[in-house]
């Protein structure tokens, strides 16, 4: 996941903040297009998010 953000702040100009919303916004929208896939969905965020923003990403 540090791999994305740093993606995103580099390639988007965003801060970090901005890049984990991002991210969150992207993996909301994911669960809503693919409910059957909402699960795997939390697991593999939750697996690849940054320890300290577990709450964030949920």
């Amino acid at each position: 996941m540090k791999e994305l953000i740093d993606q995103l702040k580099k390639e988007a100009d965003i801060t970090e903040t901005q890049a984990l919303e991002a991210i969150r916004i992207i993996k909301e929208f994911a669960k809503r297009k693919f409910p059957v896939f909402g699960g795997a969905i939390d697991k593999l965020f939750d697996k690849y998010a940054p320890k300290q923003e577990d709450d964030f990403m949920d």
